[in-house]
């Protein structure tokens, strides 16, 4: 793997919080407060552009950023982009499908805890990415390389391709297009082959 297991670690945790939890949570708002500055690029492991940091610092529209998260990841209408792999992954499009259950199996011969007591499947993207920190954090390298080219990249691209289309707000944008960027260095770098798998959204 080509990028850094520090470099991995840094990215997936700062993603994986903002996809995760409410921005005004204490797990997001201090990396809402970070992104809102210009200092963080010089610290991001890959170069970005001038237009995500521009999404990130853009002000608040008759949306608000804890409206937006609502609306992307929470409802209660349906959401445009939902983010767990087995929406994409399975047929039918259902939480809980073949890939997750695949995704726990997986879990279980590597012996991580998802850690989580909540009845969130373990497949969200928030989820994976703190997963791929804290494996980068202990030195599981041969893990992260199989989470990321079996159970992240195989849908995320597609997802985030959605979601950047259909967030409508000018931070989640940036987040997506920061998220699918970092992505894509990392898809570079692995040894282990990216699985192909069909996407059915």
């Amino acid at each position: 793997m080509k990028t850094t297991l520090n470099d991995i670690a840094l990215c997936a945790r700062v993603l994986g919080a903002l996809f995760y939890y409410s921005p005004a949570s204490a797990e997001a708002a201090p990396l809402v407060q970070s992104l809102r500055q210009e200092d963080w690029r010089a610290q991001w492991p890959q170069e970005v552009p001038q237009a995500i940091t521009c999404g990130f610092r853009a002000p608040e529209s008759e949306e608000t950023l804890e409206q937006a998260w609502q609306r992307l990841f929470i409802g209660p209408w349906a959401l445009p982009a939902p983010p767990w792999g087995s929406v994409w992954l399975d047929r039918e499009s259902v939480l809980f499908g073949d890939s997750t259950l695949a995704l726990r199996q997986w879990m279980r011969e590597n012996e991580i805890d998802a850690g989580a007591a909540s009845s969130e499947p373990e497949d969200h993207i928030g989820l994976l990415l703190l997963m791929a920190a804290w494996l980068a954090e202990n030195g599981r390298a041969q893990a992260l390389e199989q989470l990321l080219a079996w159970h992240l990249l195989p849908w995320a691209g597609r997802f985030l391709e959605v979601f950047c289309e259909n967030a409508g707000h000018p931070f989640y944008t940036a987040l997506g297009e920061l998220t699918r960027q970092t992505l894509a260095g990392w898809g570079e770098g692995l040894v282990t082959p990216v699985a192909v798998k069909p996407l059915y959204r």
